[in-house]
């Protein structure tokens, strides 16, 4: 494997220092990489993704661990230091693109204007168009000149895609870009992603809830809970076999065409709230195989690859007394 574009050891994100938001995740990505980072609304993987690009809101912190852009700790940079330190090369894509393109802007201004304040050397408009044929936007040279209500909302998308690869980053973070698309456009837009990643060598972190989602498209994933990881792996073994049983009960709350149930299966209970967590495995309170055991200690993340350091005492993997 190559050396991690970027990596995340023991993050911790805080209100004040004292409620902890993220609880020490840690993971890498390489170049040319899709990592999936999954888990429940509320989990904590957009304050993670939010740490990273130094955009988390005044009232949050990264009070311990570190975020690296290739040696170079991000986190203890101011904003101007970034772009000064070359380490602006890591870009997002949000959700909804109509919330983050403005609406009285034309789409070529909008991907100019992130040229030409980090990229000053090259001709702007020749880019902006470019990057439009690079995220296989029709007719680029009129598109520039549209404004986002002009477009359906996976060419948005696309423009959002383009305006983050405007100064060449060497990791994108997508955080839930095909929640708004319909199936066509979303598999449309997971296939641009793909196809990016590999002919640029980037690193990305996709960012969301849809486990259908992350088979198709990344080559590991991260589990998330509570603030958390419980469980990180290879998709193909994370899929064939899951070793906690809160990646099973997400497994298992995926619509099944073979059953009569019309009725989508759940996992019962709430997550706990920042600062509610638990002693022990956070998932304990919810967990069909809970032993007392559970409920103390910190142990660390499960690692699919070889099921070493469990988080679960009790993986589903291995037989349990009643």
């Amino acid at each position: 494997m190559s050396a991690p574009i970027l990596s995340v050891d023991d993050l911790v994100v805080s209100v004040a220092r004292t409620v902890d938001i993220v609880r020490g995740v840690s993971f890498d990505i390489a170049p040319g990489e899709i990592l999936g980072l999954v888990g429940e609304s509320g989990c904590g993987k957009s304050m993670t993704s939010l740490a990273a690009m130094g955009l988390l809101p005044p009232a949050l912190a990264v009070s311990r661990g570190s975020i690296r852009l290739g040696e170079t700790d991000v986190t203890r940079l101011a904003p101007h230091e970034r772009v000064e330190q070359g380490c602006g090369r890591i870009a997002m894509v949000f959700q909804e693109p109509m919330t983050s393109l403005n609406p009285v802007l034309r789409i070529g201004d909008q991907i100019e204007e992130a040229i030409r304040v980090h990229d000053p050397d090259v001709v702007p408009a020749e880019r902006a168009r470019e990057l439009l044929d690079l995220v296989r936007i029709p007719d680029a040279e009129h598109q520039l000149s549209a404004f986002p209500h002009e477009l359906s909302g996976g060419m948005r998308q696309r423009v959002m895609i383009a305006i983050a690869l405007a100064c060449r980053p060497s990791v994108l973070i997508a955080d839930e870009p095909t929640t708004a698309l319909d199936v066509t456009v979303q598999r449309q837009v997971l296939g641009l992603i793909r196809e990016l990643c590999d002919t640029l060598d980037m690193g990305v972190l996709f960012i969301t809830h849809d486990l259908g989602v992350v088979a198709q498209l990344a080559d590991r994933v991260a589990v998330m809970y509570a603030g958390g990881l419980v469980e990180t792996g290879d998709v193909v073994p994370l899929f064939g076999q899951p070793l906690h049983p809160y990646t099973a009960g997400l497994m298992g709350c995926l619509p099944d065409p073979e059953s009569d149930d019309p009725l989508l299966a759940t996992i019962p209970g709430s997550a706990p709230r920042p600062g509610g967590v638990p002693d022990g495995c956070p998932f304990a309170p919810r967990c069909p195989r809970v032993q007392d055991v559970c409920r103390r200690g910190v142990v660390p993340v499960i690692h699919t690859e070889t099921g070493q350091a469990a988080r679960c005492h009790f993986p589903l993997n291995r037989e349990v007394a009643p």
